[in-house]
């Protein structure tokens, strides 16, 4: 067995991505004021998410000429739901600016970042989409793990981020795996310097924008600009402090052999799946109740 094969089949044989097409939240208001840290944090990250994710795409269609029928499966995939979420994502920011705020700078800045990194190499560009997918991947287990304490009030409509968290995890190994397959002729050394300072990198520049863009958006509040850097720290690093708690998975990704289905977390796509099985019952039950997506 080759070593790219040794690192190949950490992705279970019996993995199948699902494309789980659902809106969520047409025409629902966006509240103003509730939280205005967390709800600048996930609508900066909302406001990366359709040229992003569109980067994702191209990045990955660039190498996946040639790969295993299974992986040319999970790549078609892949594409499909990142469509999906950009759609969504897009329909909550136009929700964000119908409550009055201001993308127009956030998005033009990252117009220039995808810009700037779809001017790499594909090798690069697609290192880089592994690195970015490894942080979805982990903000994704604890968003479904530590839902109550992560999802304040106003930061809009829940069900979206529990859905885009759910796929985010099913798909986490698509772009690392088509990355295996471009690299298959590099020794493991090589690989693993590459992703590793990619990831340095990628995790400066991404915590760094998001963060701008989350105090421009605070700033819009009328809150201060260093009262708002203080206060997006302690969000971030305190309480309920995301980045502090996915410090320990982002860490794995530097082990020499990682591979993003070394931590197996299906069960939370399962628990995921039950729950929207019992709210269908239940409001097939139930006529008052509103359904979650339409």
């Amino acid at each position: 067995m080759t070593a790219h094969a040794r690192l190949q089949a950490s992705t279970p044989d019996h993995h199948q991505l699902t494309v789980r097409d659902q809106r969520f939240a047409r025409g629902q208001r966006r509240e103003r004021g509730v939280d205005p840290v967390a709800a600048a944090w996930f609508a900066a990250l909302s406001a990366s998410f359709p040229r992003g994710e569109a980067m994702f795409i191209d990045a990955v269609r660039q190498h996946r000429d040639g790969v295993p029928e299974k992986l040319a499966e999970e790549i078609r995939d892949f594409i499909k739901q990142e469509v999906n979420h950009s759609r969504e994502h897009l329909a909550f920011n136009r929700a964000v600016e119908e409550a009055g705020y201001d993308l127009t700078h956030i998005d033009a800045r990252v117009k220039n970042l995808v810009a700037m990194t779809q001017s790499l190499r594909p090798i690069a560009q697609l290192g880089i989409t592994c690195a970015l997918e490894h942080f979805t991947a982990i903000f994704a287990h604890e968003f479904l793990t530590n839902r109550d304490e992560l999802t304040p009030a106003g930061i809009g409509d829940i069900d979206l981020w529990l859905w885009h968290s759910v796929e985010e995890i099913d798909h986490k190994a698509v772009a690392f795996d088509t990355f295996l397959h471009a690299t298959r002729d590099w020794s493991a050394f090589k690989r693993w310097r590459f992703r590793c300072l990619l990831m340095l990198i990628v995790s400066i520049r991404f915590t760094r924008n998001r963060s701008t863009d989350a105090i421009e958006l605070m700033r819009q509040d009328g809150i201060g600009t260093w009262a708002a850097r203080w206060k997006l720290f302690a969000y971030l690093v305190y309480s309920p402090g995301l980045l502090r708690r996915v410090a320990r998975n982002w860490l794995r990704y530097f082990r020499p052999g990682f591979h993003p289905w070394d931590h197996d977390d299906r069960y939370l796509i399962a628990g995921w799946e039950m729950e929207q099985a019992g709210r269908a019952s239940a409001g097939a039950h139930d006529p008052q109740r509103a359904p979650a997506a339409a």
